[in-house]
């Protein structure tokens, strides 16, 4: 039987792009079979119309809701935000700029059931044919680098940690992002990490994936980011995530 679903999309100044995702993410789930879904839209402080939009579906999409975080916290805090109010048996969350399709949540669901993973994760490193638009080459080294570095730190297995298209057990989601410690950019290495720490199983699963112009991955905070692993590393090391 298809479960009940809970899609997260963490929205930081997305008023350019945030009608034509809520449509399309709105007709996937009509055209689904999932028993009951909602979709939980995470305002990081947005300083342009990104709520005002969001609040333009109100009764046309059900169950949209809108959460609000205390100013701009950053990626991870609205992530685990959206994680933590999560209604569904099932949590994915979503870039707003859905780089990854939202169709693709097929491929991570019946990965998930057939491996009876309580995680499944997008991935471009499995299947790099599936990336339609690239990232200039300098982000792209900057990300294998950066993926390079998280395994041996961390120790985790995944080619790919930093897409921003995740699938989790909600029950066990709850458990993993309680103990999150990071609110910015480096916070997908420190669940991965807590996931694994607590024994659910979690597997890699190539995805589509275009590069859409507009991150706000600030150049500073992507240089941040690279000391995450190894903050995860210590924060582990001081029991933070028992």
């Amino acid at each position: 039987m298809t479960p009940s679903l809970s899609i997260v999309i963490p929205a930081y100044n997305e008023e350019g792009r945030l009608k034509a995702t809520l449509e399309r993410v709105d007709k996937y789930l009509r055209n689904g079979a999932w028993t009951f879904s909602e979709i939980l839209l995470v305002d990081d402080g947005s300083r342009d119309a990104t709520v005002a939009v969001a609040e333009s579906f109100a009764g046309k999409i059900a169950n949209l809701r809108i959460l609000r975080n205390p100013g701009n916290r950053g990626k991870g805090y609205s992530v685990r935000h959206g994680m933590l109010e999560a209604r569904g048996e099932w949590t994915l969350f979503s870039d707003a700029d859905l780089s990854a399709p939202i169709e693709e949540l097929d491929k991570l669901w019946r990965a998930a059931n057939q491996a009876q993973a309580k995680v499944a994760i997008g991935s471009r490193a499995l299947d790099r044919s599936l990336v339609g638009v690239h990232q200039s080459p300098l982000r792209e080294s900057a990300g294998r680098l950066f993926n390079l570095g998280a395994r041996l730190i961390s120790g985790l297995p995944f080619k790919d940690t930093q897409c921003g298209f995740k699938l989790f057990e909600t029950a066990a989601a709850r458990q993993i992002f309680a103990r999150q410690q990071l609110e910015r950019f480096g916070f997908d290495v420190e669940v991965l990490f807590i996931a694994q720490l607590l024994g659910y199983r979690a597997i890699e699963v190539p995805v589509r994936w275009n590069n859409v112009e507009g991150t706000k991955v600030g150049t500073l905070s992507g240089l941040a980011a690279f000391l995450d692993p190894l903050r995860v590393r210590i924060h582990g090391w001081q029991g933070k995530y028992r």
